[in-house]
């Protein structure tokens, strides 16, 4: 059996103290923040009853590009399919520099 070992977190105070000194919090950060965003739009589908194939119609885009969209895991969606899709549901899209 392999003995598991665990790095020593007590320098860190926070996670993102934690994600800063790996030098991977910008990438979870949008990771997490695209996730949100395709759970909501597949949540607003839903409670419209708005299928896959009309979302991509009223989008005019491929059912391809909507599955992208709406895949937590794809990163390669332009804010301007989001804002799209987004529209389609009586949403918008907010971004902010902070």
């Amino acid at each position: 059996m392999t003995e598991t070992k665990f790095r020593d977190m007590s320098g860190f105070s926070t996670l993102d103290d934690f994600l800063d000194e790996e030098g991977i919090r910008e990438e979870v950060t949008l990771r997490a923040v695209k996730s949100v965003i395709a759970l909501q739009l597949q949540q607003a589908m839903k409670a419209q009853g708005i299928t896959r194939a009309a979302m991509a119609a009223e989008m005019e885009t491929s059912r391809a590009q909507l599955n992208r969209v709406l895949d937590p895991e794809a990163s390669n969606v332009t804010l301007d399919t989001l804002s799209r899709a987004a529209r389609v549901l009586g949403r918008s899209l907010k971004v902010e520099l902070v």
